[in-house]
């Protein structure tokens, strides 16, 4: 929260938030803090280094259920299949795919090739699990005429994968279990299309210090003009921008979708 509201021009400290929280008629935090995990592969700029993975994501039709029939079948119209790829320093989400059913090692093979075309780039690492799909001579085959390395998490250990996976379970708890996953591939295309978009752009990071994927990778930080709201903070600096003027808070979403929200600040009139 204080990273959100600082981006939109209003520092507030961490403490600060936590205390108005507190207060009657506050939502609780009970967020749980992440711990950051060791790195196994270092990643010397963006896009040198990616992550894959797989994960199925239930449908309304099923498969969150634990009775029988709708509990065993993992395959379209009970969930779908989504394959994502991160970068690991700028997290940025550089692609997806989803499938009916769980994809070959050819079908992870083209989502790739897709996300190297609308990325432009290549990277020089791609870290995942030992999956069917990555662990065989086709995968393998593939990162060789590419001149990629392929990379893969120990077995029991969750830092080697710990990046693609958290991105993962924010992608499940801030939009697929929020809104009913769509039974058609176009929606549910364009429903983690909406996120991946709203997550590169507006969704700060912590390991960043409040930025997002975007600000790291195009070099999206301007100079913003500060709203302060401590009377007696003095400046920084002679060349910061600070207005002590009511503000309020003004919140847009994506589409109207109401967990992809827009965070700006306004003057009060």
């Amino acid at each position: 929260m204080a990273h959100v509201l600082a981006r939109a021009g209003l520092c507030l400290g961490a403490t600060t938030i936590r205390r108005m929280l507190r207060e009657p008629g506050s939502a609780p935090d009970d967020e749980p803090e992440i711990t950051r995990r060791r790195r196994r592969v270092v990643a010397r700029y963006p896009g040198h280094t990616w992550h894959v993975d797989l994960t199925t994501v239930p449908t309304r039709a099923g498969f969150w259920v634990p009775w029988f029939p709708f509990a065993l079948p993992q395959r379209w119209p009970f969930c779908w299949w989504v394959a994502v790829a991160i970068d690991q320093v700028s997290r940025a989400c550089v692609g997806f795919a989803v499938f009916s059913k769980a994809p070959t090692s050819r079908d992870v093979q083209l989502f790739l090739d897709r996300a190297i075309r609308a990325g432009h780039s290549t990277p020089k690492y791609l870290v995942s699990d030992k999956g069917k799909q990555f662990w065989c001579r086709g995968y393998k085959s593939w990162c060789k005429r590419r001149g990629i390395r392929p990379r893969y998490g120990r077995i029991g250990e969750p830092a080697g994968i710990a990046i693609v996976e958290r991105f993962i379970r924010s992608m499940k708890s801030e939009c697929t279990r929020i809104v009913l996953a769509p039974l058609t591939l176009a929606g549910m295309r364009h429903e983690l299309g909406l996120y991946a978009g709203w997550y590169n752009k507006h969704r700060p990071h912590m390991a960043h210090g409040g930025k997002t994927p975007d600000d790291l990778v195009r070099g999206n930080l301007r100079r913003r003009k500060r709203f302060e709201p401590r009377s007696r903070l003095p400046r920084r600096s002679r060349d910061e921008l600070v207005t002590r003027a009511p503000v309020r808070l003004a919140v847009s979403y994506v589409e109207r979708r109401r967990h992809l929200p827009v965070i700006t600040l306004e003057r009060a009139a």
